[in-house]
């Protein structure tokens, strides 16, 4: 499976270590920016993640900023997306499990190779559990429906 990742620049290093460990775990992850450590707009990148999500091109997506927390603010401006800010494994299994999150936005200055292994092993491999769930991501998704 593709996955779609990007950070700005507080985030890069952490970018690349999750590059590293997506591929660990038998996806391709394509990167769309930053390239490196110089200052940069951390909505520009996270919109071109959101919006591959957001199309359906690509199921799931990864963003990673200082906090986690801009990425995240600005991938669920869009319609489809259901982006969690999530900074251990527990969060990382229940976004999936209860909100059927299809981005997971890092905190990379807070987090190390071992700790993004384990946040995006379980992630990848936690399922949407449905039920009374769907309908609370179903009221979500309402807000943002045309």
């Amino acid at each position: 499976m593709i996955i779609p990742i990007a950070s700005d620049h507080a985030g890069f290093e952490a970018k690349e270590l999750a590059k590293q460990v997506l591929e660990e775990l038998g996806y391709m992850p394509v990167d769309f920016g930053t390239h490196n450590e110089e200052s940069c707009d951390y909505p520009e990148y996270a919109v071109q993640v959101a919006k591959k999500v957001n199309n359906g091109e690509h199921e799931l997506g990864v963003l990673i900023c200082g906090s986690g927390q801009g990425m995240c603010m600005t991938a669920n401006k869009f319609e489809n997306v259901r982006a969690a800010l999530v900074y251990n494994t527990e969060v990382a299994a229940l976004s999936r499990q209860h909100n059927n999150a299809n981005i997971i936005c890092l905190p990379g200055r807070q987090l190390n190779h071992d700790q993004i292994h384990e946040i995006l092993k379980v992630w990848l491999s936690a399922e949407f559990e449905g039920g009374r769930h769907n309908r609370r991501v179903q009221k979500i998704h309402s807000l943002t429906s045309k």
